[in-house]
């Protein structure tokens, strides 16, 4: 079908369309992200996927507007930028295929509807106004369609190189693994090439930031088992830009160490399961993690280091994020504004069983300036502190982990 170029008034209007996409509101981005995942329950329940088709949907987004900025109305070539072909990558490696990518027609569609709000507001002229759609909707149609063409081809070729290698031998082994899959140990064990009837620690290890060497999550796994003085740990590529990582060994963790690796990579986020014994261990262990990595990935937390045994009941109650918040104003009141060290000040002191000498001392601070720190805190919260002891340290704990300021 031949593409024939819109009047010279349209393409005008399309520009003009063009550079409110470019510059369309964060709100706009993040309705797309939310219809796109929640289409697909395999992509609402990884966050690493989630944050990729998020970075794809804004690559597909810019690529399509600047296309027609500089040329309006013209037939738009596939977007197979790094974020497009790194969807290809992360679904393979995740034992997903291209019927994953159905979810970018729910982003079409809701790209779609921003676009005519757009249009309808360019121009009030009928004639106008239908060849803007006309020209618009068969040069989005064509390039998602050409776009998930492209994808669709890497998958493949991402699948051929990965069946050529011991990386899809663990990825299959792990999956029977975490199923319940009735698989014998021993098997199991010889083709991981790794202890499975021990006690087992569990992480998740990620990055946001897939643009450049990702090596260095590989070093943080190591890291991790000789913080766990471990011989070495079972890794295995969940995306391009997460590991799932396994140590054996009863040996306590040191985390002072494992602080020092992740601080020492900025860019490296990591969540840590319970230890677990054996097999129900290894699965137990790691979807603990994984829970840690969805909450702070829920919540957008800051925090780069999470233990599942710290976060199991901010996890719980902020599994609704519009009730958690809810449920935080409503127990501190005006506490929540409060400064981080009257926050700290009142949460240790909870968790030094209101012992005021201990908690002075845990502060390094005088007795004094506690006291009158949680006399302010009396005054500032809805209940006094000594009969809602429970609540406030909970409310505190889930603020502490979701507010922007925190740090690891």
């Amino acid at each position: 079908m031949p593409w024939n170029a819109p009047s010279p008034q349209v393409c005008e209007l399309i520009r003009q369309g063009a550079q409110a996409v470019i510059n369309a509101p964060a709100e706009w981005l993040d309705e797309l992200d939310r219809a796109t995942v929640a289409a697909n329950p395999a992509l609402a329940a990884d966050p690493t996927l989630a944050a990729a088709i998020s970075r794809t949907n804004r690559a597909n987004l810019i690529y399509w507007a600047t296309a027609n900025m500089r040329d309006p109305g013209a037939q738009v070539p596939a977007n197979l930028g790094p974020e497009p072909l790194g969807i290809a990558r992360d679904l393979v490696r995740r034992g997903l295929d291209a019927a994953e990518l159905d979810a970018y027609r729910v982003a079409e569609g809701e790209a779609w509807r921003r676009w005519m709000q757009i249009a309808f507001a360019l121009t009030s002229d009928p004639a106008e106004l239908y060849e803007l759609l006309d020209v618009s909707s068969r040069s989005i149609s064509t390039f998602i369609d050409a776009t998930l063409a492209g994808i669709s081809a890497q998958i493949e070729l991402e699948r051929d190189e990965l069946t050529r290698g011991t990386h899809a031998e663990r990825r299959e082994v792990v999956a029977l693994l975490l199923d319940g899959a009735p698989i014998r140990v021993q098997r199991a064990e010889a083709r991981l090439g790794y202890p499975l009837q021990r006690r087992q620690t569990a992480a998740i290890i990620w990055t946001d930031n897939t643009a450049g060497d990702l090596s260095h999550l590989d070093r943080t796994a190591e890291a991790f088992a000789q913080a766990a003085g471990s011989p070495r740990p079972l890794s295995v590529l969940a995306t391009a830009a997460s590991r799932w990582v396994w140590v054996a060994g009863g040996a306590d963790l040191d985390t002072g160490r494992l602080r020092a690796a992740i601080d020492a990579t900025p860019d490296v986020r990591m969540t840590i399961g319970p230890t677990h014994d054996g097999i129900d261990g290894f699965r137990r262990s790691h979807f603990a993690a994984l829970t840690a990595q969805r909450m702070l990935t829920r919540l957008n937390s800051p925090q780069r280091l999470a233990f599942y045994t710290d976060v199991q009941l901010t996890a719980l109650i902020t599994h609704d994020p519009q009730a958690a918040d809810e449920f935080i104003n409503e127990v501190l009141g005006d506490f929540r504004s409060a400064s981080a060290q009257m926050h700290t000040a009142v949460l240790t002191f909870i968790h030094e069983q209101c012992n005021a000498s201990r908690t002075a001392a845990r502060l390094y601070t005088h007795r004094s300036t506690l006291l009158r720190r949680l006399d302010q805190a009396d005054r500032m919260l809805p209940k006094p502190l000594a009969d809602n002891i429970v609540q406030v340290a909970v409310a505190l704990d889930a603020l502490r982990w979701r507010e922007a300021n925190a740090t690891s």
